[in-house]
């Protein structure tokens, strides 16, 4: 049964994110955004919000969630607290002093505006939009990384984004579990296979790719799961539909690299009329 979707202006990115779908997010959206069928939409994987913030249309309900409590606390933050997060941030420069200094804060110690401030700082500044091992990024070519002058429309644009939005701070099973109804379309972005430390070693082990497709395999509504195209995906995700796709990814001033196989993964027909 069709569902009336309505229309919301994309906003970008408030920081990189590894793994982000950047060069991916036009034609994820498409199919996304085509879909009539679905009066929920829900990410397990939120990370930045690389396809959740990029899509035109809305349903009636959005959730979003993410193992990682820093990111849950910078959306809740940006949420509920915005004029004040903004005034803490309002006098921040880039600095690799300033940035090496808050890698080594425990952000368990800092209050939940104060820990959403470091996150978004050394987002902001990590070369490559790393989590684990992050690196002070420099770029000859463009102003600094953090500048909240430049930021505070993209920071405006995400409060007001997520009014409406239920976030939630879960394992990816349990999230499921809890939303899922027939009428839900999931979209899922893990970490790729045989990178799964890359944003935390207590997040993710390749080990839950299994549970991951038994959760799948018992949905009541529909997926779509975004992972490289590799044997280890093909064997563990099996019984889904595959869909093939390239992209290109930028590795920092060498330019871009080779075109990269990926698929999309889903129990419903993709189709191969949309955008590939």
């Amino acid at each position: 049964m069709k569902t009336e979707l309505t229309s919301v202006a994309p906003v970008r990115p408030i920081a990189p994110w590894l793994g982000g779908k950047r060069n991916l997010a036009k034609r994820i959206c498409a199919i996304i955004d085509a879909d009539d069928r679905h009066r929920t939409y829900a990410e397990p994987f939120v990370g930045m919000g690389g396809i959740f913030l990029r899509r035109s249309m809305r349903p009636q309900a959005e959730f979003i969630n993410d193992a990682g409590r820093d990111i849950y606390n910078l959306f809740r933050v940006l949420q509920e607290h915005y004029v004040p997060f903004l005034d803490m941030l309002r006098f921040q420069i880039t600095t690799q002093a300033n940035f090496n200094r808050l890698v080594g804060v425990d952000p368990d110690t800092l209050t939940d505006m104060q820990r959403a401030a470091r996150f978004l700082y050394l987002q902001r500044c990590a070369f490559g939009g790393k989590v684990s091992g992050r690196n002070f990024g420099l770029a000859v070519d463009r102003p600094a990384r953090f500048n909240l002058t430049t930021l505070q429309s993209d920071l405006e644009a995400l409060h007001t984004r997520l009014s409406g939005v239920t976030v939630t701070c879960l394992d990816f099973a349990e999230f499921i579990r809890r939303v899922d109804r027939p009428e839900v379309l999931f979209y899922l972005d893990p970490p790729y296979w045989g990178c799964e430390a890359d944003y935390g070693k207590a997040l993710f082990s390749r080990e839950r790719f299994e549970g991951l497709a038994a959760v799948l395999g018992a949905l009541k509504g529909r997926f779509i799961l975004s992972l490289n195209d590799v044997k280890g995906v093909r064997e563990t995700f099996a019984g889904f539909e595959f869909r093939e796709v390239k992209t290109t990814y930028t590795i920092g001033a060498g330019g871009a690299s080779p075109d990269r196989a990926e698929v999309l993964i889903s129990n419903w027909p993709l189709g191969l009329d949309g955008p590939s």
